[in-house]
């Protein structure tokens, strides 16, 4: 092969790759839509034949199922349950009310208008099974059966299937996301973005951030300071950056800025790529106070002069700290010309070793325990 030939070669198979990873996908969406519609059709007879033949049915249909596809699996009593349990969850709370209050068609706080429109139109001029296969049938069943079995409604549930399509979640990172209560979470942060952010950026930027922030991916032991939070939120930064939400790009820890004679220093900088702009971080490891919001607005004029391009939007301030009053949080950024927004944050405090020594053991519980019986 000549030179120009390999490199013509080279782009040609990689385009070739390319097609194949996009047929696979694409194979694997069809099937995966293919047997949550099954799994619907399943769970929507049971829901019927159960009325006649009463609760032995789900122990013969599965011993039936199984005798005559034995190498296939999902016909456990278990699964047969999943099966009934997802069509009456989601035949019996779907309406198009419920969806368009979730998505924002009410209150403005849609996080994916395309997805809004598509499960509005969906639900009020098509049946609820087409529904299911648009929609639901997007996601595996694994994460299917996670969030109707652990979602109080149909907003909690579309909530979870949306951010799974779009983060292209594993199962364990959206059981981690359901634990963590991400659905109440997000959006509930005291900011001034609706006074200091373009309407076309404020809601998403509100949606953006959470209160609180849990980072129960790591562990302190008392006494500590911001640096050490700050210190074990960079030794787990991938941890982190799943927490903070899809489109953070981290910068730096520390980062330093001059202004005028003076030095600087950012506790952690980021850039958001759908926001498209800098996202300083400020800890403190104490509950708010209003000069904190001062101190972060200086920071943020700084970013916004010495580090933002021209092509970016504004820079955005985020102050966690350990407690906040939320009506003295609001009083704080009333007059503030920076977009900030104020969260709590939560993690897990270690235990002294001390104080470990004393407590009992689970042997020693357990042999408590057993004198009472």
């Amino acid at each position: 092969m000549s030179n120009i030939y390999s490199i013509d070669y080279k782009k040609w198979i990689a385009e070739i790759k390319q097609k194949i990873y996009s047929t696979q996908i694409k194979a694997y969406i069809a099937v995966n839509s293919a047997l949550i519609q099954f799994y619907w059709d399943l769970g929507k007879s049971i829901n019927e034949k159960e009325k006649v033949w009463g609760s032995k049915l789900l122990e013969q249909i599965s011993k039936d199922l199984q005798a005559e596809f034995p190498d296939m699996k999902g016909f456990s009593v278990r699964n047969l349950k999943y099966c009934r349990n997802f069509y009456s969850f989601y035949s019996s709370v779907i309406g198009q009310q419920a969806v368009a209050q979730f998505y924002g068609v009410d209150n403005k706080q849609d996080n994916n208008p395309e997805i809004v429109q598509q499960a509005v139109g969906l639900i009020s001029q098509q049946p609820v099974d087409h529904f299911v296969q648009q929609l639901v049938a997007q996601v595996p069943w694994g994460h299917n059966i996670l969030i109707f079995t652990k979602s109080k409604d149909i907003k909690e549930a579309l909530f979870y299937i949306n951010l799974s399509k779009e983060n292209n979640w594993g199962r364990e990172t959206l059981a981690l996301q359901i634990k963590t209560d991400l659905f109440n979470r997000s959006g509930k942060a005291v900011t001034n973005f609706k006074d200091t952010l373009p309407e076309s950026l404020s809601d998403l930027a509100q949606q953006t951030l959470k209160d609180p922030y849990c980072f129960d991916f790591m562990s302190m032991t008392k006494p500590y300071v911001e640096r050490d939070i700050e210190n074990q939120l960079v030794k787990h930064i991938t941890k982190f950056l799943l927490e903070l939400g899809k489109g953070f790009a981290f910068i730096g820890q520390q980062y330093h800025l001059q202004v005028s004679v003076k030095d600087y220093y950012i506790d952690l900088l980021f850039y958001h790529t759908r926001l498209k702009c800098y996202v300083v971080i400020e800890l403190k490891n104490t509950a708010f106070m209003p000069e904190y919001a001062g101190k972060l607005n200086f920071y943020l004029s700084a970013v916004d002069s010495l580090v933002k391009q021209e092509d970016d939007n504004p820079s955005i301030g985020i102050l966690l700290c350990k407690d906040k009053d939320t009506v003295e949080a609001e009083f704080a950024l009333r007059d503030i010309g920076k977009p900030i927004g104020v969260s709590e944050f939560t993690l897990i405090e270690k235990l002294p070793d001390n104080l470990k020594s004393s407590l009992p053991t689970i042997e020693e519980i357990e042999e408590e325990l057993s004198k009472l019986d």
